[in-house]
């Protein structure tokens, strides 16, 4: 019988919070944990042995993630990664008529393409960042890949359309039938409440290149 060893787990935990879009400090403070739990510095003692996260860590980024348990056992095996070629496009572009149809999946020309990890959504796309508007969560030059097809929730990022052409990476604070209530990645950017009648789409963030 295999053990589980200590480099599986926060594999995994990498693989999970990428998965997600978010660095491992990023998927500690979705899960409410200290932003340094599953940082790199914290998985080694002063005294040179092996830390491992513990159960309830784990438990809580599993449920901020939605991710059932057979899943993150999954992430737990070395496999090779796969990679799918996806459609690129700069984000500060994506404002622009032709890219996307109605319901935010990619469509027309003018895409490049790039070689991804494998994302289990056919349609899915990728989009460069510019500028440094979204820091620290993303930086000029990011790419993010965005599932059209996947279900939002609360506490997701996400890329949104609005009616006016205007495209936005937050993240989703509440949806309900009158408002869309986003929050910015970066502080000093106000955070924005829409109505639906104003966005046109919305889609996942699943996959960041930090």
């Amino acid at each position: 019988m295999q053990m589980l060893t200590h480099d599986q787990i926060w594999t995994a935990l990498d693989r999970l919070a990428e998965r997600s879009g978010l660095s491992p400090s990023g998927l500690a403070k979705k899960s409410g944990l200290d932003p340094t739990t599953f940082n790199k510095s914290k998985r080694i003692t002063n005294d040179g042995r092996e830390r491992w996260p513990s159960t309830e860590s784990v438990a809580k980024a599993l449920q901020a993630t939605n991710t059932a348990i057979d899943s993150f056992v999954q992430l737990i095996h070395d496999r090779p990664r796969v990679v799918q070629s996806v459609p690129l496009l700069g984000l500060a572009q994506a404002g622009s008529g032709g890219y996307f149809d109605d319901g935010g999946f990619p469509v027309g020309k003018g895409w490049d393409e790039v070689g991804l990890p494998s994302i289990s959504d056919e349609h899915a796309y990728a989009l460069q960042i510019s500028g440094d508007s979204m820091k620290p969560a993303y930086r000029d030059g990011d790419i993010v890949v965005v599932s059209p097809s996947a279900t939002v929730r609360r506490g997701d990022r996400v890329v949104v359309k609005t009616t006016k052409g205007e495209v936005m990476v937050k993240e989703l604070k509440r949806r309900t039938a009158k408002l869309i209530e986003l929050t910015s990645l970066n502080p000093s950017h106000p955070d924005r409440t829409l109505m639906p009648s104003e966005v046109e789409w919305i889609g996942r963030i699943v996959w960041a290149s930090q």
